[in-house]
C-alpha cells in the first residue's frame, strides 16, 4: 500500500507546474494575438490606401468627362458643378474627398498686372483632390493634382482677380495660412476655402465683379486671425473693408497675422500677497474701424482665488489693463501700461492692488527717451496749501491702530502688536501710543515691541517715519525707535541709524540703516519716555518704505482724496521737473496719470 500510494504522489502535476504551463500558454497567445493584430492593420491601413486611390482616380475621371466650363466647385471660382466636399463609404470605411480648382495665369501671354497684362488671365485650371479616411488609424490624406486647359481660345474677361496678401508682424510672408473668401451675392454664392503660397499669396482668378462684396478671413494655428469686415451703422469706416473686385483689375487686400502669446496675470499687495477674484479690464491699441473707433481687442476677465489669471492665443498688441475688486484698487503694473504683447511670447504681468479709499490718482513716471520707468522721483499732489509728496517704485507698510492690544507675531490684524513692558497706554486716545497715567501721574518710559512686518521679498528699506514729529517740550527727547530685520522670523537685533544698537530713529534720523537691506521681515521697537510725569509724548503713526519686488518701478498711488482739482509737481536729480493737474470728482474715483521727465 506504501508503493502504491507513492507511486500515485509522483504521477500528478504540482501547482508550480500548472501555473508555468499557464504562463508559457498566455504568453504564446498574446505573442501571435499581437502578430496577428499588425499583420491585420497593416492589411487594412493597405487596403484603405488602395480605397483612397481608387476613389481619388474616380473623382478625376469624372472631371476629365466635364465641359471645360464646368469644372470648378459649386461655391468656389471658377464656379462649377463639382461639390467642394463629398463623403463615400467603401468596405466599411468613411472617406471625404475634398476638391479644389483654381484657375491658373500662365505666363506665356503675360499675368494680370504684370508687363504685359494679362487682360484675361484664366487660362488653365488646377484640379486638386484630396482624399481622408475619418474611421482608418494613422491615415495619411491622399493628394493628387492635375491641370486642365480650354481647347478653344480665350476671349477677354469680364471678370476681375482677388490676390490675397497674408504678412506677419513684421512684414513677412505667412505661407499656408487659411483663406476663406465668402461672396454672398451671387448665385450660387461663393465660398472659397484655400491656402497661400510660399508667397504669402492667394490667387483667386477670374472672380466675379462686384462692390464690396468679398468678404475674406484669415486664420492659422496657432496664429492670431484677421478678417475683412462690412460698413454698418456702428462700423462706418472698417480698417479693411470687404474686398471689391472690378472687371480686368487685380484686388490685392492684405492681412496681417502672426504667432499668439500667453500672458501670466498675478494680482498682489504691495508686500506679495495674493488678491483674490480680481475684475481685469484688457483693451488693445488696434482697431477695426475708425470715427468712432470700433477696438479689435476690449475684454473683461477675473483672476481666481488665488490671484491668477492664464490668459491664451494674445494677439500682439499694447495692451491698456485696469483691474479692480470690491475691495482692492489697482496701484501699479509690471511691466509698464501700454503692455507690449510680442508674437509668440509668454509675459507675467503683476497687477499690485491695495484697498480701495474715496478716490485715488495712480501717477506714473517715465524716462522721455527710453519709456522706462523712473524711480526715486518725488511726486507732489497739492490742493489749497495741503500737499503729499510720494516716491516712485517705493511701497511702505505701517501702523496708525493699536487699540486691540498685545499678543500677535505676525501683522495681519492692523490694530494689534506683539508686546509691552506695562509702560504705554493704546486705549485711551483713540488711534494713539501714549505713557501710561498712574494717579494722575505718566510713568517715566514705556516700550512697546510691534508685530512682523512681511514685504513679501527680499527688500531694501530707505526710510522711517512717524507722527507727530513734535513733542510736549516737557517731554524731553521722548519719542526713539529701533528697528530689526532678517530673512527669519525667530530672533530679533534691533539697531538704529548707524547699524548698531547704541543708536535711534527719531524725528531728525530717518534714514533706513543700509545694514537691513537684502532682508525681508520687519520689526519696531517703540520707547517712550518723559522728562516731567505730568506730560506724556504720543504716537499716532508709524511707516516704512521699502522696494521689493512687489513694489511697481515708477508709479505711486495718492489714495483718499476730495473733489477738486490738484497741482502735480514731479522733480528728480539729473530731470527738468514736470508740471501738471488732474482734476477729481465722483465720475473718476480711480484714474491714472503719465508724466514723462526729460533729461
Amino acid at each position: 500500500m506504501h508503493h502504491l500510494f507513492f507511486q500515485r504522489k509522483n504521477s500528478g502535476i504540482s501547482l508550480v507546474e500548472t501555473v508555468v504551463g499557464v504562463a508559457i500558454f498566455a504568453l504564446v497567445s498574446l505573442m501571435l494575438y499581437t502578430t496577428f493584430s499588425r499583420v491585420f492593420a497593416t492589411v487594412r491601413a493597405a487596403q484603405a490606401r488602395v480605397n483612397a486611390i481608387t476613389l481619388a482616380n474616380e473623382q478625376f475621371e469624372l472631371i476629365r468627362n466635364l465641359p471645360y466650363a464646368n469644372i470648378g466647385t459649386l461655391t468656389g471660382i471658377p464656379h462649377g458643378v463639382i461639390p467642394a466636399n463629398q463623403v463615400f463609404n467603401r468596405g466599411g470605411m468613411i472617406f471625404v474627398s475634398t476638391t479644389t480648382v483654381r484657375n491658373i495665369d500662365l505666363p506665356f501671354d503675360g499675368v494680370a498686372s504684370g508687363t504685359p497684362n494679362d487682360l484675361s488671365p484664366a487660362d488653365n485650371k488646377l484640379v486638386e483632390v484630396e482624399v481622408t479616411c475619418t474611421t482608418c488609424r494613422n491615415f495619411r490624406p491622399l493628394t493628387l493634382s492635375t491641370n486642365v486647359g480650354p481647347k478653344g481660345l480665350e476671349s477677354a474677361s469680364t471678370n476681375g482677380a482677388l490676390f490675397v496678401k497674408v504678412l506677419d508682424s513684421v512684414g513677412s510672408p505667412v505661407s499656408g495660412a487659411n483663406v476663406r473668401i465668402v461672396n454672398s451675392s451671387t448665385t450660387p454664392a461663393i465660398d472659397i476655402s484655400d491656402v497661400t503660397a510660399t508667397s504669402g499669396m492667394l490667387q483667386i482668378i477670374d472672380a466675379p465683379p462686384g462692390t464690396e462684396v468679398y468678404r475674406v478671413y484669415v486664420t492659422k494655428a496657432g496664429y492670431s486671425p484677421d478678417r475683412s469686415y462690412e460698413r454698418t451703422a456702428t462700423m462706418t469706416n472698417p480698417v479693411t473693408p470687404d474686398s471689391t473686385v472690378t472687371i480686368q483689375t487685380v484686388t490685392q487686400p492684405v492681412f496681417f497675422i502672426d504667432r499668439t502669446s500667453t500672458l501670466n496675470f498675478s494680482a498682489v499687495s504691495p508686500s506679495c500677497s495674493p488678491i483674490p477674484n480680481v475684475q481685469i479690464h484688457m483693451s488693445g491699441a488696434k482697431i477695426i474701424s475708425a470715427t468712432p473707433d470700433v477696438l479689435k481687442y476690449d475684454s473683461w476677465m477675473y483672476t481666481d482665488p488665488t490671484g491668477m489669471l492664464v490668459l491664451n492665443d494674445v494677439e500682439w498688441d499694447n495692451y491698456t489693463i485696469m483691474a479692480t475688486s470690491t475691495t482692492h484698487e489697482l496701484a501699479g503694473v509690471m511691466p509698464l501700461q501700454p503692455v507690449s504683447v510680442t508674437p509668440g511670447s509668454t509675459q507675467n504681468i503683476q497687477l499690485v492692488m491695495v484697498p480701495i479709499n474715496t478716490r485715488s490718482v495712480l501717477v506714473t513716471v517715465k524716462d522721455v527717451a527710453t519709456g522706462l520707468p523712473i524711480t526715486g522721483a518725488d511726486v507732489t499732489l497739492e490742493k489749497g496749501g495741503a500737499s503729499t509728496t510720494l516716491t516712485t517704485g517705493r511701497g511702505f507698510l505701517g501702523q496708525s491702530d493699536w487699540s486691540g492690544g498685545s499678543g500677535q507675531s505676525e501683522y495681519t490684524l492692523a490694530d494689534h502688536y506683539q508686546s509691552d513692558d506695562g509702560g504705554v497706554d493704546v486705549s485711551t486716545v483713540s488711534g494713539a501710543v501714549r505713557l501710561q497715567d498712574v494717579l494722575g501721574l505718566y510713568t517715566p518710559s514705556g516700550t512697546l515691541y510691534s508685530s512682523t512686518f512681511d514685504t513679501g521679498s527680499v527688500s531694501n528699506f530707505y526710510q522711517f517715519l512717524y507722527q507727530p514729529t513734535s513733542q510736549p517740550i516737557d517731554t524731553g527727547d521722548s519719542v526713539q525707535f529701533q528697528i530689526a530685520t532678517g530673512n527669519a522670523t525667530s530672533s530679533w537685533s534691533y539697531r538704529g541709524p548707524d547699524g548698531t544698537g547704541a543708536t535711534f530713529y527719531n524725528s531728525t534720523t530717518t534714514d533706513i540703516s543700509t545694514v537691513h537691506n537684502g532682508d525681508r521681515y520687519l520689526r519696531y521697537k517703540m520707547l517712550l519716555s518723559t522728562a516731567s510725569t505730568t506730560f506724556t509724548p504720543s504716537v499716532s503713526d508709524i511707516q516704512f518704505t521699502f522696494t521689493s519686488a512687489c513694489v511697481p518701478p515708477g508709479q505711486v498711488i495718492f489714495q483718499g482724496l476730495t473733489n477738486g482739482t490738484y497741482n502735480i509737481t514731479v522733480s528728480k536729480s539729473g530731470y527738468v521737473t514736470e508740471l501738471d493737474s488732474v482734476v477729481v470728482d465722483a465720475t473718476t474715483p480711480w484714474q491714472e496719470k503719465q508724466e514723462v521727465l526729460s533729461p
